[in-house]
């Protein structure tokens, strides 16, 4: 297999990962979300807070998000270079018959195998609009 196939390969890996991504935040569980993460890995959500870098401290942070009364993620575009992804989705939720919209842009750095090692997630809290 020559670089070129194996960049392609990892590639389409972390294009999978990405979707799959949004697809959590869609409809998945806490759990879906923790196992696009490899061993080891760290969120930094959004850029500046606390580091997680544990299973559980993932499954916390995304039962916040999966636990809530609506969810819709929409992934506007994603850039993919290496074992790196750079991209930007909108996330609307709804709880309390409340809802709030933001558009962050996540950078995620990936592994062999399309797991995710890190994310950091760039968005400031004034990014946050009530819809």
């Amino acid at each position: 297999m020559t670089a070129e196939q194996q960049e392609t390969g990892l590639s389409d890996k972390i294009a999978a990962t990405v979707q799959a991504y949004i697809d959590g935040l869609n409809g998945g569980t806490a759990e879906d979300m923790a196992n696009l993460f490899a061993e080891g890995a760290t969120v930094e959500d959004p850029i500046g807070a606390p580091i997680r870098g544990t299973r559980e401290e993932l499954i916390e942070f995304y039962g916040i998000i999966t636990n809530l009364d609506s969810r819709d993620a929409d992934l506007k575009w994603t850039k993919i270079a290496g074992d790196t992804a750079v991209f930007e989705f909108s996330l609307v939720t709804g709880t309390g018959g409340m809802k709030f919209e933001i558009t962050p842009v996540d950078i995620m750095v990936f592994n062999e195998e399309g797991k995710i090692k890190s994310m950091r997630a760039v968005w400031a809290p004034t990014d946050l609009k009530q819809v």
